[in-house]
C-alpha cells in the first residue's frame, strides 16, 4: 500500500464494515464484524481481531483498539469552515464517456486556498489506446500528442501528492471523479481516492436561478469568465475554478460557511405533499430568487 493519505480501500468488505460501525455508534468488536461482514460465526476472538485488523489496517477511517475493537474515526472535514479548506478544481478529457474501456487523455487541476488560485497541475496522459476521431475533433488532442505523454501510472503519484486532503470540485463531478478513481484502481488495485467532492453543476443550479442550462459555457458566460480552449482539461478546470470562486462568494452572502452546510444547500429537502380535500399541494423546498452579490 503506497503512503498516500487520500487513498482508501475500495473493498466491499471494508464498506460493509464502515456501514456496520455507523449503525453501531461508531464502534464494534472484531467478532461482531466477522459475524456480520464475513458471515462467519463462533470464531476465536483473537483470530477475529487478526482478520478484521488486516482488513482495515491501512485505512485512515478506522482505528484498532487493543487488537479487538474497531472504532470509526471522526471526519472533521464536514464541519470545517469553507475559508479554511483547500479545494482542487479538476477536469479530465478522455477517449470516450464510458469507462471502461475508455481512458483519460488529459488531466488539469487548480488548487484554491484562501479564496485564491495558488497552484496548478496540467498534463497530457498516454491512454494506451487510440483516440477516436470525434474526440480528436472535440478536444484537439491527437494520438501524436499523447504518444510521448506519461502513462497514468507515472502521473498518479504526483497527482495524489498534489491533491492531498483537498476537497475536489468539478463541473459534473461524478464523471471526473469516477474516471480518476478508475485510473487510480489500475495503478493501486483495490483502492480509490478518499477526498470528498462537490459539483459546480449542482451548486450552480441552486445558486444561480433562471439559466437556460447549466453547462460550463453557460455558467461561465453568466459570470463573464472566458474559456480559452474549450474541452481542454487545463482551460476548463481554470474556468470551473473561477466559477467556484464566484459561487463561494454567493454562499458567504447566504450564510453557508462550512462543507456540511454546502451539502444541505445543494440537496434541498424532498417535496412535501399536503392533501387538501381531493387536491394536493406540493411544497418543493426550492429557494426563491437568491440575493445577488454585487459585481457578479
Amino acid at each position: 500500500m503506497p503512503p498516500y493519505s487520500n487513498l482508501v480501500s475500495d473493498s466491499t468488505l471494508v464498506q460493509e464494515t464502515l456501514d456496520l460501525l455507523r449503525v453501531s455508534g461508531g464502534r464494534a468488536n472484531a467478532s461482531q464484524i466477522v459475524d456480520v461482514v464475513f458471515k462467519v460465526s463462533h470464531i476465536d476472538a483473537e483470530l477475529a481481531g487478526l482478520l478484521v485488523g488486516d482488513l482495515v489496517k491501512d485505512d485512515r477511517r478506522f482505528k484498532i483498539i487493543d487488537g479487538q475493537t474497531i472504532e470509526l474515526q471522526a471526519d472533521d472535514c464536514e464541519s470545517r469552515l469553507l475559508k479554511d479548506i483547500d479545494f482542487v478544481v479538476v477536469d479530465i478529457e478522455a477517449t470516450g464517456a464510458k469507462m471502461p474501456p475508455n481512458r483519460i487523455i488529459e488531466l488539469g487541476a487548480y488548487r484554491i486556498r484562501d479564496g485564491k488560485i495558488v497552484d496548478s497541475f496540467i498534463t497530457l496522459v498516454n491512454p494506451e489506446i487510440s483516440i477516436p476521431r470525434f474526440v480528436i475533433s472535440l478536444t484537439g488532442i491527437t494520438n501524436e500528442m499523447v504518444r510521448q505523454a506519461p502513462l497514468f501510472a507515472a502521473v498518479a503519484p504526483r497527482w495524489l501528492e498534489f491533491v492531498e486532503d483537498a476537497v475536489l470540485i468539478a463541473h459534473n463531478a461524478p464523471f471526473d471523479t469516477n474516471f480518476i478513481n478508475h485510473e487510480i484502481s489500475r495503478v493501486y488495485p483495490g483502492h480509490r481516492m478518499f477526498n470528498p467532492h462537490l459539483c459546480t453543476v449542482t451548486l450552480s443550479r441552486r445558486a444561480i436561478l433562471g439559466l437556460a442550462n447549466y453547462r460550463l459555457d453557460t455558467v461561465a458566460d453568466h459570470f463573464s469568465i472566458p474559456i480559452f480552449e474549450r474541452h481542454r482539461a487545463g482551460s476548463d478546470a481554470l474556468a470551473t475554478a473561477e466559477v467556484f470562486l464566484r459561487i463561494l462568494e454567493k454562499l458567504e452572502v447566504l450564510g453557508v460557511r462550512d462543507l456540511a452546510a454546502v451539502r444541505r444547500f445543494q440537496s434541498p429537502p424532498l417535496p412535501n405533499v399536503k392533501k387538501m380535500g381531493t387536491h394536493a399541494s406540493v411544497t418543493t423546498g426550492e429557494p426563491q430568487a437568491l440575493p445577488l452579490v454585487p459585481g457578479l
